[in-house]
């Protein structure tokens, strides 16, 4: 099989995405009174509007609707005043009542965008020169000092009902495929859902994770879902089509379904992109076909044939009236929306003079972002000029530990590491004032994280603070020339080299606290 390199030289992979999002943030179902409950024993939230019985009537969640207009907001959507939901029909058992209430073609958030920073890959950038080439269709492109900029377009976010869970027993690892009975909890059935749709705007599979992990970002900051993909509160299908480069006639396309994690969605699409591009080059036929991507065994696996949109018999939902948004229901939700990931990460470069890379790296992790966030607040009048050594702790010495904390899991004073935001301050600080040698930083910072108390508590402890006190070192210096009166005089004949050997034998003579920098101008001084 080639390499996705090769494959790009001739082929164009067209990528587009539905992203499935629960509103875990509600505490009750989109239509009825149920609550919503992770992990609650099978069958114990159900009514009969959930489960579809005769005579029971649905009623809207106010908070859901506002939910998904915020989602709207958030992701540059036009938001529709009028919309309506529709029954879609199909036989599966996750659903009692056989079909599942859903917006149709007038959602209530249309016509949106989200736009990536596009960088890493060799790959990826390869692809991206090729195309631009070629000239077709990338104005959605703009090059970077990072890498690229791309502008994805959202074709809808709509609202609907989630479905049950099902557990195959008896198949392979709880697929349907042998399995000799199913069981059904329809706890989760009517959960309120939205579904992200976007234009096939994407390129490569980096770009697919990239989007999916900034949608992530935003519904987080927006407080409208804990986007749990391990719980499933939020997954991805993925559409993926091939066209030989240069073309614009979309190929047929395959669905990957369901997949949970970022990793799922990038492998699975890649492993489609070498499958359908082997079929092709063949003269074999690439088939509308649903898909399953298996981790296990690295590869897709057919599912059913891809249902088209009559299959669905979608008609209007007879018991719900069409909604009628008011300016006022959408302004109040506008001005409710929080500071979203790229609007903070604007700041971080306007406010505290941060690089894009490292605004972008420390708000694209919440856990990180709310470390500095809390760091800077600890600064004060100091956050300015103590941004950038604080961004550096940050992404240099914190951001594995930091960015591995599951947040739902968390403590709420937010004690991400042992290391607090304010001792954070205390540490950039020390060195910032020439109290502590960067090598010594290090040293406390270690020491820090293995529980051997505060900042202060260390360096008291060890007795690491740095000599700076200019009556001391010149002293010390002074001791050190007379030493080397030979070396002294080679010095001022132009062998500059053994400045290294002064400043090492001082520091030796401080027991590595004297502070460098000082100690440097000092003997360059005395020296002349």
């Amino acid at each position: 099989m080639k390499t996705l390199e090769e494959i790009l030289e001739t082929w164009e992979p067209v990528i587009g995405l539905e992203i499935h999002a629960e509103l875990t943030t509600l505490t009750t179902k989109m239509f009825c009174g149920c609550k919503l409950e992770y992990g609650a024993a099978p069958n114990t939230h159900t009514c009969p509007i959930c489960l579809g019985l005769p005579g029971a009537l649905p009623v809207p969640n106010k908070a859901a609707i506002q939910s998904i207009v915020r989602a709207g907001l958030a992701t540059n959507c036009d938001i529709e005043k009028r919309s309506m939901f529709y029954r879609k029909n199909y036989m599966y058992p996750d659903m009692a009542k056989n079909f599942q209430t859903t917006q149709g073609p007038i959602a209530f958030c249309m016509r949106g965008h989200l736009t990536l920073d596009v960088d890493g890959a060799a790959v990826n950038e390869r692809y991206r020169a090729n195309s631009l080439q070629v000239g077709q269709q990338f104005e959605n492109i703009v090059k970077t000092e990072q890498g690229y900029s791309a502008h994805v377009g959202i074709t809808r976010i709509h609202m609907e009902e989630d479905a049950g869970k099902m557990i195959h027993i008896g198949g392979d690892e709880g697929r349907i495929a042998g399995a000799t009975h199913s069981l059904v909890d329809y706890n989760r059935a009517g959960t309120p859902l939205i579904e992200l749709v976007t234009e096939p705007d994407l390129r490569t599979p980096e770009e697919a994770r990239l989007f999916m992990q900034k949608l992530r970002q935003i519904y987080m900051a927006i407080g409208i879902s804990n986007c749990s993909m391990e719980q499933g509160s939020m997954r991805c299908d993925g559409n993926i089509s091939l066209r030989k480069r240069g073309t614009t006639t979309l190929g047929t396309k395959t669905e990957l379904k369901n997949l949970n994690s970022f990793k799922s969605l990038h492998d699975g699409l890649l492993y489609e992109i070498c499958r359908q591009a082997e079929v092709l080059e063949e003269g074999g036929t690439i088939y509308q076909e649903t898909r399953h991507w298996d981790p296990s065994l690295k590869c897709t696996i057919v599912m059913r044939t891809k249902e088209s949109a009559d299959d669905y018999r979608l008609f209007p939902e007879p018991d719900l009236a069409p909604f009628n948004l008011s300016d006022e229901f959408i302004e109040d939700i506008r001005a409710s929306l929080p500071e979203l990931p790229d609007e903070k990460i604007q700041r971080y470069q306007n406010d505290y003079h941060l690089s894009a890379y490292d605004a972008r790296h420390i708000g694209d992790v919440e856990q990180a972002s709310e470390f500095f966030e809390s760091a800077l607040a600890c600064a004060g009048d100091a956050a300015i000029k103590l941004a950038k050594p604080l961004a550096n702790l940050v992404l240099n010495d914190l951001f594995a530990q930091l960015s591995s904390v599951d947040i739902d899991e968390a403590e709420s004073d937010k004690s991400y590491c042992v290391l607090t935001p304010c001792d954070a301050v205390r540490l950039v600080s020390l060195v910032d004032a020439s109290e502590l040698s960067s090598r010594q930083a290090k040293e406390v910072l270690s020491a820090v994280l293995a529980g051997e108390g505060s900042v202060d508590d260390v360096v008291s402890k060890r007795g690491l603070k740095q000599v700076s006190d200019t009556s001391v070192l010149e002293g010390i210096v002074d001791g050190v020339l007379a030493q080397f009166p030979d070396k002294v005089q080679e010095f001022k004949a132009g062998k500059t080299g053994l400045m290294g050997l002064f400043v090492g034998q001082c520091m030796k003579a401080t027991k590595g606290q004297g502070n460098p920098k000082l100690l440097n101008e000092i003997i360059a001084q005395k020296l002349q």
